[in-house]
């Protein structure tokens, strides 16, 4: 074509013949090559083998991949639903008047034609080989490029559950027997006689006020920490018989430490406020904090304390702190107008210093509950035990006499009320006596502290005690979710509020 975009020139014929539908191809095959011609080749060759092997073995055991039986349904492998083999798909033979039926390899050794039908009633009238179930293999080298792809294309996928409908059973695996301590399960529920009065899980949510939403109490609190030579697992959990009332839990925890690496010092407080009155859980847990206060406060004193042995020091200090707290306690019960025996609670509380070369553990407090060592596979009951108060009060230290015994007044009531005490109200008859305890422990040890809720089925049932020994007695703490399950395993006849703090030396 010229640039001026003319007649084309003689240069330009080649494109005009390259294009030209009246032009021949360039080599063109004698034979004739369309598509059904080559399928109807690959049929012939086919047909011719399957009719060899059919006369000297008597049956047909290779055929032509459209030969082959349907699968469950009535369909072929290439056939969807509905649908049927378009004619450009068959055999040549297959559209003449005799069909398949016609075909025979067997006598003439004629192309093996026959289509089996796609439906349901579909017979296979060939004889067949009852082991053979896999598709007929071709020899790729003698088919056709189109023919060749095409067998491939159309080969059935076997299914191996209709071929294989009983499952080939799994090896079977020897167990290796070793002779290991078997441990108590972990979801063991209670120990004793028999099982519990009330469930096992909460039933009940104690009242809620929508203008004191901070007042609300969680049924369990979990907390755990590692420092020095000693791990800690606290936890406290509702009791039974208060889940089941929907009452809120009375035993209040605190766990904190003051300071920092070697010099730091680690509190563990836990108070239960008085059985049946309204705000028990409240004085529980502001006892708590009044004594977290001052320790925190007096936390590096303290540790020096403790890490000097200075035991005459510590039990005079804390003694001081434990009732400057409750003293607290019971001048925020005058202020609220409640009576401070029913705003009361009892304080037990414990040490651990985080120098891992001081192995010293300091416990005090006031009131019911329960200090238990684990040594050596047996239970130590280590509580500090305090002698009764007796003899006439003393002055100074609770009520006064109104008179002598030789009647003289000692004092004039003049009617002028007495000022509050800073930290409680008028002295009153002793309370609780103080309890205090520094020990040293040793590696392998487990001291536990609890509240009256545990130490009770523990002074009164051995099940619950060897049940322990046997879950605390590895050679590491319990993890967090473990210890607390191992707490709440429960005893007949004690459905009070539990609260532990143990911990492990490592």
């Amino acid at each position: 074509m010229s640039q001026q975009g003319g007649s084309p020139t003689g240069e330009d014929d080649w494109w005009g013949q390259l294009y030209d539908e009246s032009t021949e191809d360039t080599g063109p095959a004698a034979a004739p090559d369309t598509l059904d011609d080559r399928f109807a080749s690959v049929a012939g060759a086919m047909g011719a083998e399957a009719g060899a092997e059919g006369r000297d073995e008597g049956s047909a055991q290779r055929r032509a991949p459209w030969d082959l039986p349907p699968p469950p349904g009535g369909r072929t492998s290439t056939e969807t639903p509905g649908t049927t083999v378009p004619e450009s798909r068959l055999p040549p033979e297959a559209n003449s008047p005799g069909g398949a039926a016609d075909a025979d390899p067997g006598r003439d050794g004629s192309p093996a034609a026959a289509v089996t039908p796609a439906g349901p009633d579909a017979v296979e009238h060939r004889p067949r080989h009852a082991a053979d179930n896999s598709p007929p293999q071709v020899a790729e080298d003698t088919l056709p490029h189109t023919a060749r792809h095409r067998a491939v294309a159309e080969q059935p996928v076997p299914q191996q559950a209709a071929a294989s409908p009983t499952p080939t059973p799994a090896p079977t695996r020897t167990a290796t027997h070793l002779d290991l301590p078997t441990l108590p399960p972990v979801s063991l529920d209670y120990v004793g006689s028999g099982p519990p009065t009330y469930d096992a899980e909460p039933t009940a949510l104690p009242p809620a006020d929508p203008d004191d939403l901070d007042d609300l109490v969680a049924d369990t609190v979990l907390d755990g920490a590692r420092y020095g030579a000693c791990t800690l697992r606290a936890v406290s959990v509702r009791g039974d018989s208060a889940r089941y009332r929907g009452e809120p839990r009375r035993d209040s925890l605190l766990t904190a430490r003051f300071g920092t690496g070697e010099h730091a010092l680690v509190l563990v407080a836990m108070a239960t406020g008085a059985r049946a009155t309204p705000g028990a859980h409240r004085a529980a847990a502001e006892a708590c904090h009044w004594i977290g206060r001052a320790v925190g406060r007096s936390h590096a004193r303290l540790a020096e304390d403790i890490r000097a042995a200075r035991r005459g020091d510590l039990k005079s200090g804390l003694h001081r702190l434990t009732d400057r707290s409750l003293g607290k306690l019971r001048a925020s019960a005058s202020e609220q107008g409640i009576d401070p025996e029913e705003y009361a609670a009892t304080l037990r509380c414990l040490l651990l210093p985080a120098d891992p070369e001081c192995r010293t553990r300091v416990f005090f407090g006031v009131g019911a509950g329960g200090l238990f060592r684990l040594r050596d596979g047996d239970w130590q009951d280590i509580e500090p035990r305090v002698s009764e108060v007796t003899g006439e009060p003393v002055v100074g230290f609770g009520s006064l006499p109104a008179e002598t015994p030789e009647g003289d007044r000692l004092t004039m009531d003049l009617g002028i009320p007495t000022p509050p005490s800073p930290y409680e109200p008028a002295p009153e008859p002793p309370r609780e006596p103080f309890r205090f305890r520094a020990s040293v422990a040793r590696p392998g040890d487990t001291l536990l502290m609890c509240s009256g809720g545990l130490a009770e089925p523990l002074r009164g049932e051995p099940d619950l005690c060897r049940y322990l020994t046997t879950r605390w007695s590895g050679p590491t703490p319990p993890g967090l979710a473990a210890f607390l399950a191992d707490t709440q395993v429960r005893v007949k006849g004690y459905a009070d509020d539990r609260t532990a703090a143990a911990v492990w030396e490592a």
